[in-house]
């Protein structure tokens, strides 16, 4: 199966990202005064060192608005599920194999509604400042990557897993920080 260029590139960008945060030491601080509100946040993340790595590698990232790096993260989680929905179809246009292609269709029917819907749902409702609906959102989002991932459980090895992995721990950030909004 051969991946278009494009997709090949932003996955590859995306796995560099996981890797230097996961493999890089980090510095740790004596006392919050001398962190900036990032580095608060993100400790109250299941991610941290993910959450770190995008949010201060964002140059348009506010350094003391906790609403707007809830958004830099959403749309984070929204270019690589638009990158991950055509990967997805252009697996399903080089597979030969029936099963393998119903997989990959079921999955682009899940990714379908987070691109178009759900997160673009969830950006602006953290804009207008509706935690609740934006928290909803992103649950809904994340079962929608797990019952693509529950699709290949069995004899097929699923091309996708790690995308969907890495959507998963997105998905887990952006659901800690806006649920840090929601309880104020």
């Amino acid at each position: 199966m051969r991946m278009s260029s494009l997709s090949v590139s932003s996955f590859a960008v995306h796995i560099l990202l996981l890797s230097c945060v996961l493999f890089t030491p980090t510095q740790s601080s004596d006392g919050s005064e001398n962190e900036d509100l990032i580095d608060q946040i993100c400790k109250k993340t299941p991610f941290y060192d993910l959450c770190s790595s995008i949010l201060h590698s964002n140059p348009s990232t506010p350094k003391d608005d906790p609403k707007g790096m809830a958004l830099i993260m959403v749309n984070d989680i929204l270019a690589n599920a638009t990158d991950t929905l055509s990967y997805i179809e252009e697996l399903i246009k080089q597979t030969t194999d029936r099963q393998l292609e119903q997989q990959l269709a079921f999955c682009a029917e899940s990714y379908v509604p987070i691109v178009k819907y759900i997160l673009p749902q969830a950006a602006d409702a953290i804009r207008q400042g509706q935690f609740g609906f934006a928290s909803y959102n992103i649950f809904y989002a994340e079962k929608e990557v797990t019952s693509c991932d529950k699709k290949f459980s069995g004899s097929t090895q699923s091309p996708i897993s790690d995308r969907n992995s890495i959507m998963q721990k997105l998905v887990d950030v952006a659901a800690a920080i806006v649920k840090l909004l929601l309880n104020g």
